[in-house]
């Protein structure tokens, strides 16, 4: 059951992540992870906290939708095979390929490439290189939870209870992310959130997958996307200067409260006015996985030899790296998916698939 609006979501999505990330690098706001004592530019920090709370709830809870569609076509084992060749090895084996690149840059960064001998270096580099393939890594784990769970309820119970929510049903399942965001958190590795993206992995599932709960939300849209609005900039204004990704800010009301006013005014617009396909769509609909995967190592290269050995004005350091994160891996893209072996560790990509084969992809992912 194909649904343009959820592909399109998707890699509007993924390029909303890139942006995300070049504010993210030279952000002059606290947030750790970053490069130390970038010059930075007050409004392309307050694009991350417009967007950090809600985009990677939203992806999840379109995987969940995705992941309901694909399972009423395959067995789950012929899912998590499937899952595991497109999540798990890119977001393991793939490490020592290319993301090894990240996890060395932020050793250097972080001072600490020093204190290390040698010959650990590349094996540490891989181990700390996750970077954003955590989403990843999290999805494919969340995907073998979720056929245990199809196992335990042969019968669509759940999935068929689920279907009668309404539109204040809808409304009221934020209490259920904002107590998901309380629970299953790491510390210090603050982006594996595992009850709020477990939560709205299997809301996406049981829930947004009816055809009557996208409708609703639908009706919603206008009413939403002003209180989104309104909500972003109050809570821009509101945690401005702060860590958002302290737990203090990840779990408070206002928090949550915004992410699912701006996840419900995204699916409900996008359902409406972005429900179409075009040859760019197509295309970005196909290459938006390798971009996610691919973009980090880029963008971290990028910024640090804009930091460390190039003496521009902070405007020229986001827009350089912006231009460069984009343009050089969208190129690395279309060279690693031509290359078999690379295709496969990197991409996730074992074969050259059939269109059909594609289609089923994109679907699920």
């Amino acid at each position: 059951m194909r649904k343009s609006y959820l592909d399109n979501i998707r890699w509007a999505t993924v390029i909303l992540v890139l942006i995300y990330h070049v504010c993210y690098m030279f952000n002059g706001v606290g947030v750790p992870g970053g490069i130390h004592e970038a010059q930075s530019i007050a409004a392309f920090d307050a694009i991350t906290y417009v967007v950090s709370p809600w985009f990677m709830v939203l992806l999840f809870i379109v995987a969940g939708m995705s992941a309901r569609y694909s399972l009423q076509k395959r067995t789950g084992k012929q899912f998590i095979q499937e899952r595991a060749v497109k999540l798990l090895v890119p977001s393991t084996l793939g490490l020592f390929i290319i993301q090894w690149i990240t996890g060395y840059l932020n050793i250097k960064i972080g001072g600490g490439l020093a204190y290390i001998p040698f010959f650990l270096v590349y094996p540490i580099s891989v181990i700390s290189g996750t970077g954003p393939l955590w989403f990843i890594q999290m999805l494919f784990l969340f995907s073998c939870v979720l056929v245990l769970l199809k196992k335990l309820d042969k019968t669509d119970r759940i999935w068929n209870m689920c279907g009668k929510a309404n539109t204040a049903s809808v409304l009221s399942l934020f209490v259920l992310i904002w107590g998901a965001s309380q629970i299953l958190n790491m510390p210090v590795l603050t982006m594996y959130r595992f009850g709020i993206y477990f939560v709205a992995f299997l809301i996406g599932y049981y829930v947004f997958s009816h055809e009557e709960v996208q409708n609703a939300i639908e009706k919603i849209r206008i009413p939403m996307l002003i209180l989104a609005v309104v909500g972003a900039a109050f809570y821009t204004s509101y945690y401005y200067g702060s860590n958002y990704s302290d737990p203090k800010c990840l779990q408070s009301i206002i928090t949550n409260l915004y992410l699912w006013i701006v996840v419900l005014a995204v699916i409900g617009c996008s359902k409406r006015y972005f429900n179409q396909e075009t040859a760019f769509t197509r295309y970005m609909t196909k290459s938006s996985f390798g971009i996610y995967i691919l973009h980090y190592p880029v963008l971290i290269v990028t910024c640090y030899i804009l930091h460390y050995y190039c003496d521009f004005s902070a405007v020229w350091n986001y827009t350089i790296a912006l231009i460069a994160e984009i343009a050089i891996t969208f190129v690395l893209y279309e060279g690693l998916k031509r290359i078999p072996v690379i295709r496969y560790l990197v991409l996730g990509q074992k074969i050259k698939p059939s269109k059909q084969k594609v289609a089923d992809n994109i679907e699920e992912t």
